[in-house]
């Protein structure tokens, strides 16, 4: 018999790196608090807070992976959280491959619920098996994969809980559609009399957008079966809100659900939410934004996903013009033919155009002024996080509700007003931006946009009401996540 070799240097390293390997997994996962699964709507308005969620989750010890479309797989990446693709049926081209709000819901519900079921199921091979999946409100058949697995589910809200109360009492029977300026103000628990144009757009006409109000009252449809249900706002913001509907839509509130850098800066290196749809030109806006006085600046933007008439483009580039203020205005690719022909080159002195930027870092530049904004939730709850003044010109759905909120509520910007055929004329915005900017209400404005900001730092923040209820979940999820692997 031959003696033993001795194992060369080269198999001996291997080996202490495999045993390395395996300790090291095996240390991570006795550590581990759990794993989730994040599953946003593939929109930017609504992969954004999800996305945050996820990031806020893994700085508490949480194994974090977000769930996404491979549609939009390549426009996400953030430090600490895996992503991995699911279905919507369109692989190719998202929505716009499939023209059809019905159509593509439908395919969603059918592909995704089989490939999340495989995802979940190829992690239970694994030492990191998923225990929880929080799902955007928009997929509730995500709750039932979830439960056929035998994992927890949690609804995560991307609305205000004030449009989410008003949907829930919709959902529950409680509150008849259509709405009509003779049945308002609407008196709800906890909120604040709204009037017909302060509400959702379409609950006035329901017929108009079918499919969509479809989605938004199917949030609601299996909310019972939720083990948590997440909302992306907090307790000195809307918590009385909150209260008063919380028998049928109980909500933890965990916002806001912005970058860290921006906030209470105790996630590492977090200035960005790591995920954009569009490829946005930061660094020549910056430039820009470096040779102007502090607080002299508009920053216009209405979002990823409304479309302005011409008419009301070209009332804006008048009003921005007529201002004689500096302003930085975001106008996506596919509105940029709508801009008046004359208004680039009689704006070069004052005004930068560009087709998409980072809003958080143009939000927080000592230079801007003012925000200029559609009231998408998102934005609101950016722009009142850096303490930014508004200019609501709402357009639709819960931007109504929102820029109620911002100019009688919260006080902190004003809202424009439409003329009898919806759009806001140039003499309208050129009054609203000498408020915001000009005189002594400009000064009351700020005051306030500096409290909320303060307000929403100390939620976030170590000890503050959103970072509490994050604890709470992820203490839930370690205890049962130990229970379930035998630690």
């Amino acid at each position: 018999m031959k003696p033993l070799q001795p194992s060369s240097p080269h198999s001996m390293h291997d080996r202490d790196r495999e045993r390395e390997g395996a300790l090291s997994e095996e240390m991570e996962h006795k550590q581990m608090k759990g794993h989730v699964l994040v599953l946003p709507y593939p929109s930017q308005g609504h992969i954004n807070p999800l996305l945050q969620f996820a990031k806020r989750l893994a700085s508490k010890g949480v194994k974090a992976t977000l769930a996404t479309t491979h549609y939009t797989l390549n426009s996400i990446s953030a430090v600490h959280i895996a992503v991995e693709p699911i279905s919507d049926g369109f692989d190719e081209g998202g929505f716009s491959q499939a023209g059809n709000v019905d159509f593509y819901l439908k395919s969603f519900r059918d592909h995704g619920s089989r490939t999340l079921a495989e995802l979940i199921q190829k992690f239970s091979n694994s030492v990191t098996p998923v225990n929880c999946v929080v799902y955007d409100s928009f997929l509730p058949w995500a709750l039932d994969v979830a439960k056929q697995h035998g994992i927890y589910g949690a609804a995560f809200f991307t609305n205000s809980a004030t449009v989410c109360s008003i949907f829930a009492h919709i959902h529950h029977g409680l509150l008849t559609l259509p709405l009509t300026p003779e049945t308002t103000p609407l008196l709800l628990p906890g909120l604040p009399p709204l009037n017909f144009p302060d509400l959702p757009s379409f609950l006035g006409f329901p017929d108009s957008y079918p499919a969509y109000l479809a989605m938004k009252l199917s949030q609601y449809s299996t909310l019972n079966q939720a083990d948590w249900v997440f909302s992306n706002t907090f307790e000195e913001l809307e918590g009385k809100e909150a209260r008063g509907v919380s028998e049928i839509w109980p909500a933890k509130l965990i916002g806001p659900m912005v970058p860290s850098a921006y906030l209470d800066e105790r996630i590492k290196g977090d200035r960005g939410y790591g995920s954009s749809l569009w490829k946005p030109l930061s660094e020549e806006c910056i430039e820009w934004l470096e040779t102007k006085p502090s607080n002299s600046v508009i920053y216009v933007s209405f979002g990823s996903m409304i479309s302005l008439s011409e008419e009301q483009i070209a009332e804006l580039a008048w009003g921005l013009k007529e201002s004689n203020m500096y302003f930085l205005w975001v106008v996506r690719d596919s509105e940029q033919q709508k801009l008046p022909k004359w208004f680039l080159d009689s704006v070069q002195e004052k005004g930068k155009v560009v087709t998409w930027c980072n809003q958080l870092e143009m939000l927080a530049h000592r230079t801007v002024g003012c925000f200029v904004t559609h009231c998408g939730w998102n934005s609101t709850l950016e722009g009142l996080s850096l303490g930014v003044p508004m200019i609501g010109v709402p357009k639709w759905t819960d931007q109504l509700t929102d820029a109620k909120f911002v100019e009688e509520i919260w006080e902190i910007g004003v809202r424009a007003k439409e003329d009898e055929v919806g759009v806001v004329r140039k003499d309208e915005l050129l009054r609203c931006l000498k408020e915001v900017m000009e005189g002594e209400k400009s000064k009351e404005i700020k005051r306030n946009a500096n409290k909320w900001r303060d307000s929403a730092m100390k939620a976030i923040n170590e000890g503050g009401s959103s970072d509490k209820c994050i604890n709470e979940f992820v203490q839930h999820l370690m205890a049962s996540y130990q229970n379930l692997n035998g630690l």
